[in-house]
């Protein structure tokens, strides 16, 4: 599948719509609106119901070479899933998705377990303390610890010190928060690479964001809004500490932005891509027309694409 030129305006119209993806989305769509709103659940309520598997985002299925390890944390513990491949050509530290509030490392496994086959990656995904139970910055503050580990550790432990971040929704958010945390306070600008899928990079809310209303393609400016509340950002959504759109982007790593054009997100990522160039740093935007926010777990011919694209930039 092509991936489209994202200074083409056809882009971002409904022209040559991909019919697969089109009824993914609409399927979604009709069975978000038959359920309780997301935004309308507490968030225990919300995990226990995507852990259901009733919700469109299905069962997660969990994969039997994962290995479960802890590190020292800063709150205690800090448990790492990994997938260690026969041959380890570099690490991936991965940071998942779900708002701050749901998600778990575990929620992704077979995504990771392709990557670490595909690529020749020791995957190593972070386990971080979730909000409103433990709100901003503990999360960030997780990240941080398992990316100092990593620095240091990833020779010894994996026969290379070749890393690379990234992660998806709000894991692409602490993926660059990560990037900035480590250069600025731990003098590290280490990392190969950020793989950064459908990243929210203004807790503010860019335009896209912001005026995409209440229909519930995955997410929505409700949701949104809702999960950031969680995060307990609201009062601080635009520092540069907490919204990486608005830090100084010097200095950072080669960088891969993935967005659809159906995502109340996609502002966030054109607007991440220019600044990262503005920067200095080397980047690329890979935009789907139609993608909607998590197309890339979707089983589509366009989500496969999206999954082609990442895992050759995590190889080069």
């Amino acid at each position: 599948m092509q991936i489209h030129n994202p200074w083409n305006p056809d882009t971002y119209t409904d022209a040559s719509p991909d019919a697969e993806n089109a009824g993914v989305n609409r399927m979604i769509i009709g069975a978000m609106r038959a359920g309780k709103p997301w935004n309308a659940m507490a968030p225990q309520e919300l995990r226990d119901f995507l852990a259901s598997g009733n919700s469109p985002l299905g069962m997660p299925v969990y994969s039997e070479r994962a290995i479960i390890r802890t590190i020292p944390g800063p709150a205690g513990p800090l448990t790492l899933r990994t997938f260690i491949p026969e041959k380890i050509d570099g690490v991936y530290l991965h940071i998942h998705g779900g708002g701050w509030v749901i998600g778990r490392a575990d929620g992704q496994d077979a995504l990771l377990e392709n990557i670490s086959r595909n690529c020749n990656l020791a995957v190593v995904s972070v386990d971080y303390r979730l909000a409103p139970e433990h709100p901003f910055p503990a999360g960030p503050d997780d990240c941080e610890a398992a990316a100092v580990w990593l620095a240091k550790n990833a020779k010894h432990e994996f026969g290379t010190d070749r890393t690379f971040v990234g992660g998806e929704s709000a894991g692409g958010h602490l993926s660059a928060l990560t990037v900035l945390r480590m250069r600025d306070r731990h003098n590290y600008t280490g990392f190969a690479g950020a793989n950064l899928v459908f990243g929210v990079f203004d807790l503010g809310l860019t335009p896209s964001a912001a005026s995409w209303g209440d229909e519930p393609l995955v997410i929505n400016t409700p949701v949104m809004q809702w999960f950031i509340d969680h995060f307990g950002v609201t009062d601080k959504a635009r520092s540069p500490d907490v919204s990486p759109l608005y830090a100084e982007l010097g200095n950072l790593p080669p960088a891969l932005f993935t967005i659809g054009t159906r995502d109340p997100l996609r502002d966030d990522s054109l607007f991440m891509y220019a600044r990262w160039i503005a920067g200095g740093n080397q980047a690329e935007l890979a935009v789907y027309p139609g993608g909607a926010h998590g197309f890339t777990a979707f089983p589509t011919k366009m989500g496969a694409a999206a999954r082609a694209k990442c895992e050759a930039f995590l190889r080069g």
